[in-house]
């Protein structure tokens, strides 16, 4: 994971040119823990409150690349769904980096499969605009 992190923030570093350079790195960090607060509640509204009406989401599946969801109406069907089918779906923080309006989370999603304990690691790379989450593009491990 030493070499993730440093390829994320050589990343952020090599995008800061792009980046609102009047969002600080708190603020953009603020959003995104209250984001995961109301994910790890199950709360579909909290959620949404903190995501854009224009919002983008690329979740992990299907292979290779994920469904790309677009705009607070998808985003909203694809988390009712997905925290009704996923009762106890959790995101365990491992590390937050944050460049201006940008943020990577990596995290450990834990749940219960065919009645065992189970995990799956990835990250979060987030984009934050008017103090609210903008895109949220997701990538896992395996």
């Amino acid at each position: 994971m030493k070499n993730l992190s440093f390829c994320v923030t050589f990343i952020l570093t090599l995008s800061a040119s792009a980046m609102n350079p009047n969002i600080s790195p708190d603020s953009t960090r603020a959003v995104i823990e209250r984001f995961n607060e109301a994910f790890n509640r199950h709360d579909v509204e909290g959620v949404m409150n903190m995501m854009t009406h224009d919002c983008i989401f690329e979740n992990t599946n299907p292979p290779p690349d994920g469904a790309r969801l677009v705009g607070a109406e998808e985003v909203r069907a694809y988390w009712q769904k997905f925290f009704a089918t996923n009762p106890d779906a959790r995101f365990e923080v491992e590390d937050i980096m944050v460049a201006g309006d940008r943020c990577v989370v990596r995290w450990i999603y834990h749940k219960t499969k065919e009645g065992k304990p189970w995990h799956l690691r990835g990250v979060d790379v987030f984009k934050v605009r008017d103090g609210k989450v903008s895109e949220k593009l997701s990538y896992v491990k395996g």
